[in-house]
């Protein structure tokens, strides 16, 4: 029988990819901690989602997501094998956001998250994105990471979830977003 357990991180140490173990609390398990929340966030919002291309590109995203983990969790001299997220994938969030943002229309104010399930998905979804973004961003300014993509991948991808949200509400017809200003 598989064990799904391996009682290596009851000292509170969790191992890196490659030779090294860190706290748990050390900021590297933390930024690939909120990574993957993101990737689960994203992956509840793939499995609510009704408009024709949402579930293709969340897919592709939560793959991305996953290496950009395995480079954070790497040891420096393991970073290169591990090295997928570049410029190319920056670009290519750019251009997602671009052509989904022209079947949309943008709002002028804030709006409250909740107009269609996967939409509400995608907004949490953002915010653990972004939490991710500020902990990778420590780590890039401590100088424990050096592939500044990392970040801008994570700053790109809170800016597709926003426009997707959009997207699935108006999938599962929602006139307009509920916006955030007083009744």
């Amino acid at each position: 029988m598989t064990k799904f357990y391996t009682r290596t991180g009851d000292d509170g140490y969790t191992g890196l990819l490659g030779e090294g173990r860190v706290p748990k609390h050390h900021p590297v398990p933390e930024a690939v901690g909120a990574v993957d929340e993101a990737t689960a966030a994203l992956g509840i919002g793939r499995a609510a989602c009704q408009a024709a291309q949402s579930g293709a590109i969340l897919l592709a995203v939560q793959r991305d997501l996953y290496h950009l983990m395995a480079e954070l969790a790497a040891t420096p001299e393991n970073v290169p094998q591990f090295r997928k997220i570049g410029v190319e994938r920056v670009n290519w969030l750019e251009r997602q956001t671009d052509l989904i943002s022209e079947q949309v229309q943008l709002p002028r104010e804030f709006i409250v998250p909740g107009d269609s399930p996967a939409g509400a998905a995608l907004a949490l979804a953002r915010t653990i994105v972004r939490r991710a973004e500020r902990r990778v961003a420590y780590l890039i300014h401590d100088g424990e990471v050096e592939n500044i993509e990392l970040l801008r991948y994570l700053n790109r991808l809170s800016s597709l979830c926003f426009v997707m949200e959009l997207l699935e509400n108006q999938a599962a017809g929602a006139s307009a977003p509920t916006l955030a200003k007083d009744s």
